[in-house]
C-alpha cells in the first residue's frame, strides 16, 4: 500500500525552532518527527510513501539520500508554492499519477497509534471514496478542533470549533485518511489551491462518501510548542 505524508508546512507555531529544521525533521525520542509517522505506516503495511515537502524541502530529500528509512521506499512531491493539504493530489492528477489503489494519507505532524489493520478493513467493508480515522478527546477540548457529525458510520459534515455545547460529537479529524482513487473524481487539477477539510471532504459528505472510523491509541498533533512538548513527554510509539 502506497502513502503520503504531508509534510511541507512551514510550522509557524514551531518558531523559532522551524526557521532552520523543517518540521518533519523536529527531533521526537532521537529521531525525526517524519520517521515517527513512517514507523506507524510501516506497521500498516506500506511499502512506498511519497513525501509532499515544500519547505526547506532540499533539507528533507538531504536527510533521506543519507539516512534511508529501512523497508519504505521514498519519493518526493514538491510544491513550489503553497497549494493547501490537497496540493499533492492536484499534482498527482496533473502528473498522471493517480494510483489504481486505495491509499493513505496522513497530516505529517500527527502521530496516532491507533490499529491500522482494523482502520482498514472498516474503510473496505463501507466501499466508501474516504475514510477517516477520528480521535476521541475530552469533549471540553473541542473548541480549537474540527469536529465529525455524524449519522452512523458517515461522516455528514465537519464543525470547525464549535462551543462545547454546541459541539455535536467529540469525535474530530485525526489527519489520517484512506482514499480510494475515486477520491480524484473531486480534484479539480486546474485549481493552484485546494483544502481536504474545507473543499474536498464537505463534497464526499454531501454525496455520502466519506467514513468516519473511531479509532483507540495515542493521538497527539504536535503543531505546537506546548503539544510538541506533551508529544516528547508522553508518545510510546508503536
Amino acid at each position: 500500500m502506497q502513502a503520503i505524508i504531508l509534510a511541507g508546512g512551514e510550522g509557524t507555531r514551531l518558531r523559532p525552532f522551524t526557521y532552520e529544521i523543517p518540521k518533519g525533521l523536529m527531533p521526537v525520542h532521537g529521531k525525526p518527527l517524519n520517521d515517527h509517522v513512517l514507523d506507524i505506516l510501516k506497521k500498516a503495511g506500506v511499502t512506498e510513501a511519497l513525501l509532499s515537502i515544500g519547505y526547506l524541502a532540499d533539507r528533507i530529500k538531504d536527510y533521506y539520500q543519507k539516512n534511508p528509512y529501512p523497508d519504505i521506499a521514498i519519493d518526493y512531491l514538491v510544491e513550489e508554492d503553497r497549494m493547501g493539504t490537497a496540493g499533492p493530489l492536484i499534482l498527482m492528477k496533473r502528473q498522471g499519477m493517480v494510483p489504481s489503489n486505495h491509499f493513505i494519507v496522513v497530516n505529517g505532524d500527527n502521530l496516532y497509534s491507533l490499529d491500522l489493520d482494523v482502520w482498514k478493513d472498516f474503510h473496505f467493508s463501507n466501499n466508501g471514496a474516504a475514510t477517516l480515522a477520528l480521535a476521541e478527546i475530552d469533549i471540553n477540548e473541542v473548541s480549537s478542533r474540527g469536529v465529525a457529525k455524524m449519522d452512523g458510520s458517515k461522516i455528514i459534515d465537519f464543525v470547525e470549533k464549535p462551543k462545547v455545547e454546541e459541539a455535536p460529537s467529540n469525535l474530530i479529524n485525526s489527519g489520517y485518511y484512506i482514499f480510494s482513487p475515486e477520491v480524484f473524481d473531486y480534484i479539480d487539477e486546474a485549481k493552484d489551491f485546494l483544502m481536504l477539510e474545507k473543499d474536498v471532504f464537505p463534497a464526499l459528505a454531501k454525496a455520502g462518501r466519506l467514513f468516519g472510523y473511531k479509532g483507540q491509541g495515542q493521538w497527539f498533533d504536535t503543531g505546537t510548542i506546548e503539544r510538541y512538548d506533551q508529544v516528547i513527554k508522553e508518545w510510546k510509539g508503536v
